[in-house]
């Protein structure tokens, strides 16, 4: 699967367009026609290629995906290209015309800073990587301005370049996600060492659960989402040290910190809002509280209330009709009364799993009506509130 040649030959590129749209049901049909006039390991590659492209349309779109080469995992790491496009801008907005791109994976955010118009310097140790990063180059047309390096990060001389981007291994195969920053491949603190030694500046991806106070003082932290998910967590050095942000895609809608006291707590109003997730993660709550000026329905749950509508990027709003202790059988009778069909659960502060919740409280669907279920607390007290999405 690593060793891509076999797919960059005439067979392999006419053999590639041949299984694009194979249905993963029919492959075994699919490859037992092939190997009539293909060898067997080709047939295995390109299929397996054809898989790990529609995989990356979610990714990359699909006129990307079906022009790239992936690794698996290449696909399941890689930024988003919404993301990695807002990146690259940011750096060119910097005046930045030069990256070293180090951890580069199979070369997602090198092709974004090469369409910023960016020279990048790509390098990642991982062969199969490597191969995938120089064959993306070539196939979406950026090899004059991406040069790939199959090397050590912690050995390349990024001196020539005006930043560094670092996107260091978060995941192990034998332990799975890591959380432990330094135990990240390379360290975090290691990556923090390069990110100074840049000329203009720096950028290192990190995981978005990483703790505040890991931050270092010399960086700013920003916490991105993209459609609602949260993505990533960004250090940028060179910018505005100190400095906390969260930053919503599209858009981009980015709200910055301002160092604002926890927000006072209220009964639950008319509308609940729920901040987005960069949001949370960048602990800017009480800036979207005071944006609305509203207050939370307890001291530790990242709900904001107020009594009035007033829309915003940073938090979806709903209102609320019923308030309820926490309590199943109440709420499967008004389910019930209701003629709810679709149930929507979300929580905070509650131990309770929402589709547990879901199963005991609507077993069989009653109509066509909708409803949304926070399980939380509010004021203390498991609470059920209930409403629905303001359009």
């Amino acid at each position: 699967m690593n060793d891509l040649a076999p797919l960059l030959t005439p067979e392999g590129r006419a053999l590639l367009d041949e299984v694009r749209d194979t249905d993963p049901a029919h492959e075994l049909a699919v490859a037992t026609r092939l190997r009539r006039d293909h060898p067997a390991e080709l047939v295995s590659a390109a299929l397996g290629q054809a898989r790990l492209r529609q995989r990356a349309v979610a990714k990359f779109g699909a006129e990307d995906a079906a022009r790239m080469f992936f690794t698996p995992n290449g696909v399941e790491q890689s930024t988003r290209r919404s993301v990695a496009a807002y990146r690259a801008e940011r750096l060119r907005a910097a005046g930045v015309g030069s990256v070293a791109d180090l951890c580069c994976g199979i070369g997602g955010d090198a092709i974004a800073l090469a369409r910023a118009g960016i020279r990048v310097l790509a390098v990642d140790r991982d062969p199969g990587a490597a191969a995938a990063a120089r064959a993306n180059a070539e196939a979406l047309g950026l090899a004059g301005l991406i040069e790939v390096r199959e090397a050590d990060v912690t050995e390349v001389d990024t001196s020539g370049y005006d930043a560094v981007f670092v996107d260091p291994a978060r995941r192990s195969s034998k332990r799975g996600r890591i959380f432990d920053p330094e135990a990240y491949s390379p360290p975090l603190s290691w990556a923090v060492r390069a990110a100074l030694g840049a000329s203009r500046a720096a950028a290192l991806k990190i995981a978005p659960g990483i703790p505040h106070e890991a931050v270092p003082a010399e960086a700013e932290a920003e916490w991105i989402s993209d459609g609602g998910d949260v993505k990533e967590a960004v250090l940028w050095f060179g910018t505005a040290p100190g400095t906390i942000r969260a930053t919503l895609l599209p858009g981009p809608h980015t709200l910055v910190s301002r160092g604002l006291p926890d927000p006072d707590v209220r009964p639950v109003g008319r509308y609940l809002y729920e901040p987005d997730g960069a949001v949370v993660r960048s602990h800017l709550v009480a800036e979207v509280a005071e944006m609305l000026d509203g207050g939370l329905i307890d001291p530790t749950i990242a709900y904001v209330t107020t009594d009035t509508l007033t829309p915003t990027p940073y938090a979806t709003a709903y209102e609320i009709t019923d308030r309820l202790p926490f309590n199943v059988k109440k709420l499967k009778a008004l389910l019930r009364e209701r003629e709810v069909g679709v149930l929507t659960v979300k929580k905070r502060g509650s131990a309770v799993e929402p589709e547990e919740l879901r199963r005991k409280a609507l077993p069989k669907p009653h109509g066509t009506a909708s409803v949304t279920v926070f399980l939380t607390r509010a004021a203390g007290a498991p609470t059920m509130l209930l409403g629905h999405p303001v359009r």
